[in-house]
């Protein structure tokens, strides 16, 4: 019997409605693009040492909050492409509780999006690290 597919947030749903109808990698990639565009840049003083995620290959800060139970973070990377990805995984994961977040399955979630194919091992471990960190993050708060 297979898990009940999770309720995705509404921003993740549309999302995951805008990649599903793109019918090749270019458009996908082009969509890509523009939602790393629209991922709220991060102060100067959230790019600090303390936020930079290791284990990524391009500089990537992750910021975090935690208010009445649910999780919002915040990221940031000076690849155009890691963006777009970073955005997408916001999508994901921000309004989580510590327990969701745990059980999130990373590769399914791009795998949905139609992005597995294209995620260079150096990427999908990237996004493992921002995963990683968040996961941290929860537990020390």
């Amino acid at each position: 019997m297979s898990p009940a597919q999770p309720v995705l947030p509404p921003s993740a749903k549309q999302a995951l409605d805008t990649f599903q109808q793109a019918g090749s990698w270019e458009q996908r990639a082009r969509l890509l693009m523009q939602w790393g565009e629209k991922l709220a840049p991060l102060s100067e003083a959230q790019h600090t040492e303390q936020n930079l995620v290791h284990g990524c290959e391009s500089k990537v800060w992750l910021a975090a909050e935690h208010t009445e139970q649910r999780w919002q973070f915040y990221a940031a990377s000076e690849a155009r492409l890691i963006r777009g990805l970073l955005a997408l995984l916001l999508v994901r994961v921000n309004g989580l509780d510590s327990a969701a977040l745990a059980q999130l399955d990373l590769s399914d979630w791009f795998n949905q999006l139609g992005l597995s194919r294209q995620l260079s091992p150096s990427r999908s471990n990237g996004l493992n690290a921002v995963l990683q960190r968040m996961r941290e993050l929860t537990t020390e708060a």
